[in-house]
């Protein structure tokens, strides 16, 4: 795993260089006194400038990222004829250890069809609207208590709108302090500062994304302000610590090779993909301030999103994640998963882009905070692979009928109309198993 981690890494590094050398532009340089002025000037509309960035590409997108997990392997296995996994007929080869449904059912035991859920309108055992009342009256008491494990266990079963930013900041800790909001302004100073390659990688994936997005375009300069002070924050660099990536490395001019030369590029050590703003975009809709928005995202991408785009066997990872939506479907919806499989439209496929996104961009926004609720209050992402494998689920007449692989895309094209909380509960606790 790690050595596929680090050989992906130098692909990442590989086009990064390359483009810098393409396009003559440095990886970082300090900007002139005037420009300095300008950018400050138009801190708060930088949505309006329309840099030239046709020459700029996204390092990689997810579709490269998948090619690298289809193809590894476990060379234990290699000469060994081992039966139990070789049954397994999906693109991800490698035997790691992922829940099926009854584990998950014990796992996920509160989306259970017998306890209320924000998300659900016909709740068979309360009516919904006391249901409702009622949880919000003991979510203003975990608030009251500011009790973070309260908080995290309460959200389980989804959080009302009105409190969702005030349980967020206390399951993952936050409390913006004055030195907190410093921190911030300090980033931004350091945007101010300097130019790096980075910036327009990020100006470009956030005119290619969230700017295209009927939800999100509104909040084009609080993703600019966001994501660059991102990739200037060194704490970030804490988080590698457990995860299986390292962070790049640049050397000053003249000196390449010697250690103590060397320098974390960008700062935070994450070079962004072609999709990355959709994971600051739906938080736009919870925080207004900056620095809180800043500090929400940070903390969700060093506990959570990280996975999404690193090489690791976790069970949050998102190579267990893949394995978990196949053998899911591959167990639970067999004709439909050989069918897709026979016409050369591998499942995997299609859903990959869903879960490196963690569905940002795909779901409604509603729907997609409340599947975010499920993240935090179980600290896990494995709930993104079955809804994963719950939307194929829901769509399998139509999916039995196609032939190819722009035919499935095409049925699964739009899934900003589905009702996460209902597909999860069929899929979970509905299934025959």
């Amino acid at each position: 795993m790690r050595k596929a981690q680090g050989s992906w890494e130098k692909r990442i590094l590989k086009s990064l260089n390359s483009m810098c050398t393409e396009l003559s532009i440095p990886l970082a340089r300090k900007r002139p006194v005037g420009e300095q002025k300008e950018l400050l000037n138009k801190w708060n509309e930088m949505g309006t400038d329309e840099p030239d960035l046709s020459l700029f590409r996204p390092v990689y997108a997810p579709k490269d990222f998948l090619e690298v997990l289809i193809n590894l392997r476990n060379p234990n296995y290699e000469n060994g004829d081992s039966l139990s996994f070789r049954t397994h007929l999906g693109l991800i080869q490698v035997p790691l250890k992922v829940k099926d449904i009854p584990e998950l059912k014990e796992c996920f035991v509160e989306l259970g069809l017998n306890t209320g859920q924000l998300g659900i309108d016909d709740s068979t055992q309360v009516p919904p609207e006391l249901f409702e009342n009622e949880h919000v009256r003991i979510g203003q008491k975990v608030l009251v208590q500011q009790d973070s494990a309260a908080a995290q266990q309460y959200i389980r079963q989804g959080s009302p709108t009105a409190l969702r930013a005030e349980l967020w900041a206390l399951i993952l800790n936050i409390s913006s302090q004055p030195e907190d909001i410093l921190y911030y302004e300090q980033l931004k100073t350091n945007v101010i500062q300097h130019d790096l390659l980075v910036d327009s990688l990020i100006y470009k994936d956030v005119k290619l994304t969230a700017s295209n997005d009927d939800y999100y375009f509104v909040f084009e300069d609080y993703l600019y302000q966001v994501l660059l002070c991102f990739s200037r924050d060194t704490s970030v660099l804490s988080h590698f610590a457990y995860n299986s990536a390292s962070p790049p490395k640049s050397y000053i001019r003249g000196k390449l090779g010697l250690e103590e030369y060397a320098v974390f590029y960008p700062p935070n050590g994450v070079i962004p993909f072609h999709g990355f703003s959709m994971y600051v975009a739906p938080l736009c809709f919870l925080y207004h301030e900056p620095y809180k928005l800043y500090q929400i995202f940070r903390e969700m991408y060093v506990r959570f999103f990280f996975r999404l785009h690193s090489i690791s066997s976790h069970p949050s990872g998102i190579v267990s994640l893949c394995l978990l939506f196949e053998t899911l479907l591959q167990t639970y919806l067999p004709q439909l998963f050989y069918h897709l499989r026979e016409i050369g439209a591998q499942p995997l496929r299609i859903s990959f882009k869903w879960m490196v996104r963690a569905f940002s961009g795909y779901l409604a926004t509603d729907q997609l905070l409340l599947l975010w609720d499920r993240i935090l209050g179980y600290n896990s992402l494995e709930i993104l692979a079955v809804l994963a494998a719950a939307v194929f689920a829901f769509r399998a007449v139509n999916l039995m009928e196609v032939t190819s692989l722009a035919a499935a895309e095409a049925v699964l094209a739009d899934l900003s109309t589905l009702k996460v909380m209902p597909l999860l509960q069929i899929f979970l606790f509905a299934t025959v198993t």
